[in-house]
């Protein structure tokens, strides 16, 4: 019997129970997603990004919105999301969803995962429109294949009245066969086109296809894209141009996405989540171009189940791109750090890395961003990736109290005595 057969019947065992834990968690709270016009946004990347612009464009343009994102909730206030997951199990999706509906709340954006869509978290939620950002390599440790992975997002489309689909996207073609009405965006294709495109160190900005001036207060290449969907959104809810754009416009940073960290230090210091091969290609070709210095890339990969077939990849962009690659922690659990770092080191050297030179290992990730610090001069640039806003860093021996940015900042803090 090979993996296909074997793969529905596990499915035939599992799937009843997810669907009956959803409806259970779902019907206790009344569906409160049927309450609300609701915006489901899932791919590989940018969807967290995504999810907080079109929440700060509805909300700028009057028109009351709560959002669920990895990096929290809320609807006037964000609530922190301290759940080491983007779409957090049923009981507690439907608590909050709740909740944002009973403060008054007309939208909700949901960033959706395809865990979630697979083990059907989002029963019981309507949705109105559905986004997709990209579908690039991830969670394969879960789904087993890419198509797998892929097929799952696509279940958002399938119950959805109304599809967005980036059209740059290999995948396209897929999720708009599953929803009939639909429109696509993209910076090469689709019926919404970003052109005019200028990168900026603050910001990226571009006239659409259709006229609107649209600038960001985030940048990043990636940023085009993401916006571009959120007027694409803006386009479907009927706001005017002026209340699409100056919404975009509005989000100055979200949590643990394109952080700059500022602390009187001679070179550049941003933090990021990136943790996957295409969010490094994404992200780092911009970075080099935009650094006067060294471009200095700090990261890791999770271990445990998940992916390690993306590790050599992630090695190869970042040695490809960066001056210099250290190699740390990242929620390694269970697995040997030093196999994860060598993983990724191979991909590195194959890009011309040498190691002790311009790729160098440093297993505890607090000393690694002090190395980094240290060895960092006038006009680098230094990125650290694969964090983000998590508040935890997973061990062999369970979750350790860990946040990025305070690593950060105590590192030069101790550089400046």
């Amino acid at each position: 019997m090979g993996i296909k057969e074997k793969i529905p019947f596990y499915d035939s065992l599992v799937i009843p129970y997810h669907i009956g834990k959803a409806a259970l968690f779902g019907a206790a709270k009344g569906f409160p997603g049927k309450r609300m016009t609701v915006i489901g946004i899932t791919g590989t990347n940018g969807k967290t990004t995504t999810s907080f612009m079109v929440w700060k464009m509805l909300n700028n343009a009057g028109r009351k919105a709560g959002v669920m994102t990895t990096v929290g909730w809320g609807v006037d206030e964000i609530h922190e999301q301290m759940e080491h997951m983007t779409t957090v199990d049923v009981k507690l999706l439907n608590e909050r969803i709740k909740k944002i509906a009973d403060a008054g709340a007309e939208y909700l954006v949901l960033e959706i995962t395809s865990h979630a869509l697979s083990q059907h978290r989002d029963l019981g939620i309507p949705i109105d429109i559905a986004v997709m950002t990209n579908v690039t390599h991830e969670h394969l440790d879960y789904h087993k294949t890419f198509e797998r992975y892929r097929d799952a997002k696509r279940k958002l489309f399938k119950k959805a009245k109304f599809g967005i689909i980036n059209a740059d996207d290999p995948s396209a073609g897929f999720f708009e066969s599953d929803v009939e009405k639909h429109t696509t965006y993209g910076i090469k294709y689709g019926d919404l086109k970003a052109e005019k495109v200028k990168l900026r160190p603050d910001g990226v900005e571009y006239v659409t296809s259709d006229g609107l001036k649209i600038k960001t207060q985030i940048a990043g290449q990636f940023n085009v894209s993401n916006s571009l969907a959120c007027v694409a959104v803006g386009r479907r809810l009927g706001l005017s141009d002026k209340e699409i754009a100056d919404g975009i416009f509005a989000l100055t940073e979200v949590e643990g996405r394109m952080v700059k960290i500022d602390e009187g230090q001679a070179f550049t210091a941003i933090m990021d989540y990136a943790h996957t091969p295409d969010a490094f290609e994404k992200l780092l070709p911009d970075m080099k171009k935009a650094t006067e210095g060294r471009l200095i890339v700090m990261f890791g990969s999770a271990g445990g189940r998940r992916d390690p077939s993306k590790r050599k990849p992630m090695g190869a962009i970042a040695g490809k791109y960066a001056d210099i690659v250290v190699l740390t922690e990242e929620d390694d659990r269970d697995t040997p750090g030093e196999e994860i770092l060598e993983m990724i080191a191979e991909g590195a050297r194959e890009s011309g890395k040498k190691d002790g030179k311009d790729l160098i290992k440093i297993l505890d990730r607090p000393t690694a961003i002090f190395e980094v610090c240290k060895m960092a001069k006038k006009g680098d640039t230094v990125m650290f990736l694969g964090k983000g806003n998590e508040k935890t860093i997973e061990r062999a021996h369970g979750a350790d109290a860990y946040y990025e940015l305070d690593e950060i900042k105590k590192a030069l803090a101790k550089l400046k005595k």
